[in-house]
């Protein structure tokens, strides 16, 4: 028996889901009526005569009807006079043109001040390592080379020249230091010999 009564109250619990949208939808429809049929408030065809209404004048004359009605007149700015001259981005710098008498400065070098001695060593060890590096250059010309060695070759000849400029600018720390690595390159190529 508490079988049958679980299985009628389902059946009445289905029922009832399966009913509530219908009636629901029902409802909805005819309490809103039909979209299409309800009337507008203002015809379509005559909307555009319809005016506002204005309030009358109070009976203390035209004093506070003025005061009701707000000031429209925006205050604009007047528009840029320069529009169509502009161009966009950032003015270009004014440079002053160069005199006659103007030579370039050169950028000053910073070396470290050697002592008379350490100059001496300096010099013989640039020279000494340039008189190696031109040695081993000297002994791989003439051969085959393929293309890391031809790049050693290049990367050597830059090291030299640029130690050679070093050293007529007085710069006999970083001659030295550009010879020195000019000379290490040309042993690992005279090597490979």
């Amino acid at each position: 028996m508490t079988r049958t009564a679980i299985r009628t109250g389902k059946d009445r619990i289905l029922t009832a889901c399966r009913i509530a949208p219908t009636v629901l939808v029902a409802s909805t429809l005819v309490i809103g009526g039909c979209a299409q049929r309800r009337g507008h408030a203002i015809p379509w065809a005559t909307a555009i005569l319809v005016r506002p209404v204005t309030p009358a004048p109070a009976a203390n004359g035209a004093k506070e009807t003025a005061d009701l009605a707000p000031d429209l007149k925006p205050e604009l700015p007047p528009p840029p006079t320069e529009l169509a001259g502009r161009r966009p981005g950032p003015m270009r710098p004014r440079i002053a043109p160069a005199s006659a008498d103007d030579s370039p400065v050169p950028a000053p070098t910073l070396a470290p001040q050697l002592s008379p001695q350490e100059l001496a060593l300096a010099r013989q060890q640039t020279n000494d390592s340039l008189s190696v590096a031109g040695r081993n250059l000297q002994a791989a010309r003439g051969r085959y080379l393929n293309a890391m060695q031809s790049d050693l070759v290049s990367k050597i000849v830059s090291f030299s020249d640029e130690a050679r400029k070093a050293a007529s600018e007085g710069d006999w720390t970083r001659a030295r230091n550009l010879a020195k690595k000019a000379e290490v390159l040309s042993e690992e190529l005279a090597a490979q010999f």
